[in-house]
């Protein structure tokens, strides 16, 4: 028995969201299989317009489909239908190694953890394009600013988690986005996680990447702008008090100074401008606080929810 072996009773449940990617499916079905040999494959066909579903079923792979375009719903999907003890999340392009599923699965057993996440590590170039290596590691950096650093490939596609990770997750992403509010979550409630090196491939001849850097990146930017309002509103609103009131100052300061000579106050427009951004500033501060106590109160009860749920492999 080598080191990576697996209880026989552990229920792993492989989830492989898919989009026209007839040309890979079967090679990722197959490979998991022979890496899982225990494990149920189950590939969600996201209204392909090729034979991908028809391939991942005469290789072995449970096939069912999601009608609403893009990887959060389909995720959202997978989570809210699948039951298992540990779910594998890869993508459909054959570019993710099979072969390091077992030893995550192990280190999310042995180490009690919700979320192990596979960091790439690629020889090739045109596995993993500059440009999408420079937005990974920019959207990584940003994330880890705000909610801590844990990761260093925070949009990878290959991940393990466990049970009570996947239950409490509350998916509100639609497209690729979904990788940066899968790793907000964990941050958010501090959840036991880990990042293992796996190997990184190109996509096999007839794949192309549904990935597009400069509009998915943006809604990526939007989605973590949207995570920093409603899990730290407090620095969010922090940060427009801040700018209005500075740029209220700044304006008023010649007010001030004219006021001071002559007495007079002969720029009313600018005067009232500031007055109301002053005011506003005031304003984005007073949200800040009422809504970091909402924030807290339901972290709290997400927190209790994820507490509920039990692992079922422990």
């Amino acid at each position: 028995m080598n080191s990576f072996a697996l209880p026989a009773d552990l229920e792993i449940a492989v989830l492989v969201p898919c989009y026209n990617e007839e040309a890979a499916i079967g090679d990722v079905v197959r490979d998991f299989k022979a890496a899982l040999p225990a494990a149920t494959i189950y590939v969600y066909d996201n209204n392909s317009s090729d034979r991908t579903a028809e391939v991942a079923r005469d290789a072995g792979a449970v096939v069912r489909n999601e009608p609403l375009q893009g990887k959060g719903n389909v995720v959202r999907r997978m989570f809210a239908d699948i039951d298992a003890d540990v779910f594998v999340m890869t993508d459909g392009d054959n570019t993710y190694d099979a072969q390091s599923a077992p030893a995550m699965i192990r280190k999310l057993l042995d180490d009690s953890l919700d979320l192990v996440n596979g960091r790439r590590i690629h020889e090739e170039t045109e596995a993993y394009r500059p440009g999408h290596q420079f937005g990974n590691t920019l959207l990584t950096s940003l994330v880890a600013m705000i909610f801590g650093k844990r990761f260093d490939d925070m949009l990878s596609g290959l991940k393990v988690f466990s049970r009570r990770y996947v239950k409490s997750f509350p998916s509100l992403s639609s497209g690729f986005e979904i990788e940066t509010e899968l790793t907000v979550h964990a941050l958010e409630l501090r959840m036991p996680v880990a990042e293992m090196d796996t190997r990184y491939g190109a996509r096999p001849e007839g794949s192309e990447s549904k990935l597009s850097t400069f509009s998915d990146g943006f809604r990526i930017l939007k989605t973590i702008a949207m995570l920093i309002k409603e899990e730290r509103p407090l620095q969010f609103f922090l940060a427009l008090f801040g700018l209005f009131a500075v740029s209220a100052i700044v304006l008023s300061i010649p007010l001030v100074l004219t006021y001071l000579e002559i007495g007079l106050v002969p720029r009313m427009p600018t005067a009232v401008l500031v007055t109301g951004m002053m005011l506003l500033a005031f304003l984005f501060l007073a949200c800040g606080l009422i809504l970091d106590t909402v924030t807290r109160g339901r972290q709290e009860l997400k927190r209790m929810h994820y507490l509920s749920i039990s692992p079922r492999h422990s």
